[in-house]
């Protein structure tokens, strides 16, 4: 059931050649579910958008084993056929080890593997290569290679015979063509929203698919899994059943081309929470909207919004209001509007909402897990509750003191692969504030706290009026 797409590295052609497969799926009118290894934004929204099924994140690190099984099956046995693109190198997880990585994933759903190998400028060598994936971690089900970037037949004919010498399938071989290259960002992929023509794109990986690899094979290798529960309600189940009919409480989330890394099951948790999520843009320039008992801020690109967002001074404006009055919730991107001011890309520094005492400016980049321990009573935390969290992002912030900002409390303890602990993220009565991005379907106690600090900012205010 289902195969992983995985590679030796990045920028080897896994997402192409899993492009390439749903386009093909959807071109023979099956519907397919994609699923993403890791902790990634960019690749599912386009993975999303060819699919016209939302992509879920696998993350064994981040959301553990039981989220992992339940989101699998649950959404994957909604389709005709499933697809998991893997991350980074097939063994690449936590520092040195495979921990969290495709390889990882793989055994743990007993998931075939077809490895995607850079096979340019290199012949008998690629034995090596896919033998050496092939005998690292036996556990690990090699079903096949595909090759990308083969510069001619003779090319292809030549990478057959080393395979068929060493027992391993060749699946198909995508040509070297520089049109078929992703643009990418300083994080990844750029955004789906900035890729024009999709359905040519779509259509062109649909036609590739049918002239480069061998369908007959993969067809059996993208076979749904047995369906599931529903994941979210499943997750939730507890505190429905407890509250089985609570109150509508309205949650604005900012949603534009400055603010779009959020992982779905976010909103599927606040709705079915009975917290109906309401679109706002801050480069609209428009205040959140003011039925919203609630406001989350998730990442994005916004250093390269800057200039832009530095105009719009209703909206930033409207968040020095908010925090006095209803909650909000920042990760990342989302909590650098929160600043004095945001530098972009080229250095220059814009004014931001002056909500919290810092300026950002690009720097280091910082990627990775993190364990993360509440330093004192929040909005979604107690003291010394662990969370785990992940953290990417090229931006720092400078002059983060506090000094100035009444109440303001470092948020937690972080701690990583070769991250020494360290104190971070913003706390206020009615804010949190991090670098760190949280799974909340990972964690059914951060949407039950949100709901409850909704709650109290609702009777408060009802109470001062």
């Amino acid at each position: 059931m289902a195969c992983v797409i995985a590679a030796p590295a990045s920028g080897s052609g896994k997402t192409l050649l899993t492009l390439c497969l749903i386009a093909w799926a959807r071109h023979q009118g099956k519907s397919i579910q994609p699923f993403k290894v890791g902790p990634d934004y960019l690749d599912p929204q386009l993975l999303s958008l060819s699919a016209g099924n939302v992509c879920r994140n696998l993350d064994l690190s981040l959301c553990g084993q039981e989220w992992v099984d339940l989101s699998f099956r649950g959404f994957g046995g909604r389709c005709d056929m499933a697809i998991v693109e893997g991350v980074m190198g097939l063994y690449d997880g936590i520092g040195a080890s495979s921990e969290g990585s495709t390889a990882a994933v793989a055994r743990h759903l007993n998931l075939p593997v077809v490895l995607v190998v850079d096979a340019g400028r290199q012949a008998r060598s690629l034995a090596a290569v896919v033998r050496g994936f092939q005998t690292l971690e036996p556990r690990v089900n090699l079903a096949g290679v595909v090759l990308n970037r083969v510069s001619s037949q003779r090319h292809r004919e030549l990478l057959d015979t080393v395979l068929e010498e060493i027992n391993v399938p060749c699946l198909g071989s995508l040509p070297r063509d520089a049109s078929l290259n992703l643009p990418s960002r300083h994080l990844g992929l750029a955004p789906a929203h900035e890729l024009g023509a999709m359905q040519e794109r779509i259509a062109r990986w649909a036609a590739l698919a049918s002239s480069h690899l061998d369908l007959q094979r993969f067809e059996p290798l993208l076979k749904a899994p047995a369906a599931g529960p529903d994941p979210i309600q499943t997750v939730l189940a507890p505190v429905l059943e407890q509250q089985p009919k609570p109150m509508a409480m309205p949650v604005a989330v900012a949603q534009d081309e400055a603010f779009h890394f959020r992982y779905p099951e976010m909103q599927e948790c606040l709705e079915a929470m009975a917290m109906p999520v309401i679109p706002w843009s801050p480069l609209a320039d428009e205040p959140p909207p003011a039925q919203a008992s609630g406001l989350i801020l998730p990442g994005g690109f916004p250093e390269l919004h800057a200039e832009a967002l530095s105009h719009c001074r209703r909206s930033l404006s409207a968040l020095q209001q908010w925090i006095t009055q209803k909650p909000l919730y920042a990760e990342c991107g989302g909590m650098l509007m929160l600043g004095e001011s945001l530098s972009d890309a080229e250095g220059t520094h814009h004014p931001m909402a002056g909500v919290l005492p810092f300026r950002a400016e690009r720097g280091a980049l910082q990627v990775g897990y993190r364990s993360l321990r509440a330093a004192d009573d929040g909005l979604l935390l107690r003291a010394g509750e662990c969370l785990r969290g992940h953290e990417f992002h090229r931006w720092q912030l400078s002059k983060e003191s506090g000094d100035f900002v009444e109440g303001v409390k470092p948020l937690w303890q972080v701690e990583g692969w070769k991250i020494s602990r360290r104190h971070e993220g913003w706390s206020l009565p009615s804010l949190h504030a991090s670098w760190v991005h949280l799974h909340w379907a990972g964690s059914s106690t951060i949407s039950c706290r949100w709901r409850a600090a909704l709650e109290t900012a609702a009777t408060r205010n009802a109470a001062v009026s």
